[in-house]
């Protein structure tokens, strides 16, 4: 009897299970890449433009392609892969991704690198919230969960500015091309290892994929890619130009024809009373201002070290690993930190300290140094978003049932996107009115040291206004959730949407 209990024991289907720190690591690979391809061809546009003789106007879309259709597409993404499977979605997303980027590694003319720029950025709305709901599927627990966005911080964070270290490296011993090709073997890599390890994902919203919301995905996706259209462009045509009013006042009335639809539909593409949980709107909201002031610094930022202190591009991206080892440490703090002192108050720290790093960033000048008015203020920051960007993601899952973990995450990366769109678009304009005013009050025609200082005042009013952006989100947080409905403990449990928290 014992022996053909044994045989059929052994003879039973196995469940295959992956180790959860596996998953992580694999859907960390993918989010590198895209947060990589943020920043990656920054430092490369010159030779972009070089090649294959974009004008200056053209030559931002190779940046603002990717960021429109991101975007754009995060809450259809986000929603997609709750209905027709997380690890369906992320695989596909991985794979137009890597597609996209031997396409533009190839690219003979601007117009087939934006293309297939602006695939990059819709095949990363796909792959960001079906990674971050894979993640918090993943770990229930709010501790482990803790730990694991910990590292998801520090990707999404610290992702950015490696893509200025790469990007500046490959662009000056290979190719700008390469800033392309290198997401090739990793995508392969992701790929498989997905296809075999990922386990199978299915929610009950998969179950009712049929009831797709059609009116709901045309009218969401069409109104944020005309609210981050119209922003990318004001800092090109002026806030006030009757193409942006036009542009961000139809985006306007297109979402609210979204919100309308959303009303009605039994199955809606965005279920509006996932809003009533208090701490993810919170965290939403705030990543829409916080955002605004992290992605400014990183353009401004390396706006100063190349054209007023002369550094190369590889050593104006080396110039942010210091940036890069700050938020490593202190998003490992983070997963210690929110335990005794809650979520919130870890975050609220967070945004303070990294408004303290900005405002060091206010003290560079015309003949600065590197050392002294760069790197301190660098340091800093990168501290403050170590410990802002985990507990911020924490509360932007907090309480969404599984069915609805990639739309939290999908409406988490569209607050992040659209703030960072928005931010950078107002604070260009800020930093260039500024410099126009600094050489207007002359008197006399600027020199080569006069442009440079009118350069400086502008990134100086930027940095101020990035550190304001810290603070209101600090200030908004405070005001809006309470510390005890933000406790490590409570992030796990599923409340019901419809519950306010």
């Amino acid at each position: 009897m014992s022996e053909a209990i044994a045989a059929i024991t052994d003879t039973a289907p196995r469940v295959r299970t992956t180790n959860p720190w596996v998953v992580l690591v694999l859907v960390c690979m993918a989010q590198f890449m895209v947060i990589l391809d943020s920043t990656i061809v920054n430092v490369a546009l010159p030779s972009i433009q070089r090649d294959l003789h974009f004008s200056p106007d053209n030559l931002l879309w190779v940046v603002n392609a990717y960021t429109l259709v991101l975007g754009g597409f995060l809450l259809l993404g986000g929603r997609a892969g709750d209905l027709f499977g997380r690890k369906r979605l992320f695989l596909l997303g991985v794979a137009l991704f890597t597609i996209a980027s031997l396409a533009n590694g190839i690219g003979t003319s601007p117009g087939m690198l934006i293309a297939f720029r602006a695939l990059q950025g819709f095949a990363a709305a796909f792959i960001s919230p079906a990674a971050l709901s894979i993640v918090t599927t993943t770990f229930t627990d709010g501790r482990q969960r803790a730990k694991a966005l910990a590292v998801w911080a520090a990707i999404a964070i610290g992702g950015a500015s490696i893509g200025l270290i790469v990007g500046g490296a490959l662009t000056e011993y290979l190719s700008w091309r390469w800033n392309f090709f290198v997401n090739i073997p990793v995508g392969i890599v992701v790929i498989i290892l997905a296809w075999r390890l990922l386990p199978a994902m299915r929610s009950e919203a998969e179950e009712s994929a049929h009831g797709f919301d059609v009116g709901g995905a045309i009218t969401a996706t069409l109104g944020l890619m005309m609210l981050v259209y119209g922003i990318v462009g004001a800092n090109q045509y002026g806030w006030f130009a009757t193409r942006t009013i036009g542009l961000l006042a139809t985006a306007v009335v297109v979402l609210i024809v979204f919100v309308g639809i959303e009303r009605r539909v039994a199955h809606p593409l965005v279920r509006l009373s996932i809003f009533r949980i208090r701490p993810l709107r919170a965290a939403d909201i705030t990543m829409l201002i916080v955002a605004g002031g992290m992605f400014s610094v990183f353009f401004f930022a390396s706006l100063y070290v190349q054209e007023i202190l002369g550094f190369s591009p590889l050593r104006a991206g080396m110039s942010f690993l210091p940036l890069m080892a700050a938020i490593i440490i202190s998003a490992n703090a983070a997963q210690r930190l929110v335990g005794p002192l809650g979520i919130k108050m870890t975050a609220i720290a967070g945004m303070v300290i990294a408004a303290v790093g900005l405002g060091l960033m206010t003290m560079i000048s015309v003949h600065g140094s590197y050392v002294t008015e760069v790197l301190p203020g660098l340091i800093v920051m990168g501290l403050g978003l170590g410990l802002t960007f985990m507990p911020l993601t924490m509360l932007a899952t907090y309480g969404s049932n599984t069915e609805d973990a990639g739309l939290a995450s999908g409406l988490l990366n569209a607050s992040q996107q659209v703030g960072g769109s928005l931010g950078l678009a107002i604070l260009s304009t800020l930093a260039a009115s500024q410099a126009s005013g600094y050489i207007s009050g002359l008197g006399h025609l600027p020199g080569a040291i006069d442009q440079a200082s009118a350069q400086v005042a502008g990134y100086r009013a930027a940095f101020w206004a990035s550190g304001a952006l810290m603070v209101i989100g600090a200030g908004l947080l405070a005001v809006l959730i309470r510390s005890d409905e933000a406790r490590v403990d409570n992030v796990a449990i599923p409340l019901h949407p419809g519950i306010d928290v």
